[in-house]
């Protein structure tokens, strides 16, 4: 296996690309106004659908971007569970860091960058924590590793010795709970019944005020559609939307 041997800051034994030269044209996609539908999440549906269809590796990934109390911002990539009028919907450990910026400043943006297509969603608004039992209900659904797995990484964002702490401890929770569908004779041994859901563990839904369709077009002349929506209460509902309407939306192009 080749091993660079780097001899300074930024130095290495063998030529890197230059990202300043590394460019591609966009073709083939639009996005035109006479042709979105009223509801910007009927138009994410269809997206994803496409993404699926193409064959892109966890087309739910999405980065998740959030800043503490005083404004130090952080993003990692996380998984999307869910996604409706009231919001796109994820699963976390509440002591993380994401946890812990969303406890002091609970607002949000996602980005889910599917390059593949020369597409790009963006999602900004503010966060609510689901209830305990929308959180149980997903949990339960969940492989039984990944259950234990939320256990043994309890303090997530923590510095911790080396990997064998964690295996020691997923060892520790397999031996606490047992896989009871590796039972003999257990046969289709529902596996959400094993592994309680943590108590520092649960999801989250971020309310999407704006939402942006990016679309790739030839000479960086890319079509930028931005849903905004209606004012939400504190409990990011629509201020002004009929209980039996959809959400009002205004759509508007932004310059590339």
């Amino acid at each position: 296996m080749h091993n660079p041997q780097v001899r300074g800051s930024d130095a290495v034994d063998s030529p890197t690309p230059d990202p300043a030269r590394l460019r591609r044209s966009y073709e083939g996609g639009e996005l035109a106004e006479g042709a979105l539908p009223a509801d910007p999440l009927a138009l994410f549906a269809a997206w994803f659908a496409d993404v699926h269809a193409f064959g892109l590796p966890e087309p739910n990934a999405m980065v998740l971007a959030t800043a503490s109390a005083d404004g130090v911002p952080s993003a990692r990539t996380v998984l999307l569970k869910g996604y409706g009028p009231h919001g796109f919907r994820f699963f976390t450990n509440f002591t993380s860091d994401k946890g812990r910026d969303l406890a002091e400043n609970p607002r949000a943006a996602l980005v889910f960058p599917w390059h593949p297509m020369h597409r790009q969603v963006r999602v900004a608004g503010p966060v609510f924590e689901l209830s305990r039992d929308e959180s149980e209900a997903y949990f339960r659904t969940r492989p039984y590793g990944s259950r234990l797995g939320a256990w043994a990484s309890e303090h997530q964002s923590g510095v911790i010795a080396d990997r064998s702490v964690l295996e020691r401890r997923f060892a520790e929770l397999a031996e606490r709970w047992p896989d009871p569908a590796a039972a003999p004779g257990a046969g289709a041994v529902a596996e959400g019944d094993a592994v309680p859901l943590p108590d520092f563990w649960g999801g989250y839904r971020v309310v999407p005020e704006t939402i942006e369709f990016w679309q790739g077009r030839r000479d960086r002349l890319h079509d930028r559609i931005r849903y905004r929506r209606t004012a939400l209460d504190d409990q990011g509902r629509p201020l002004d939307a009929d209980p039996d309407a959809a959400d009002r939306w205004v759509a508007e192009r932004l310059s590339p």
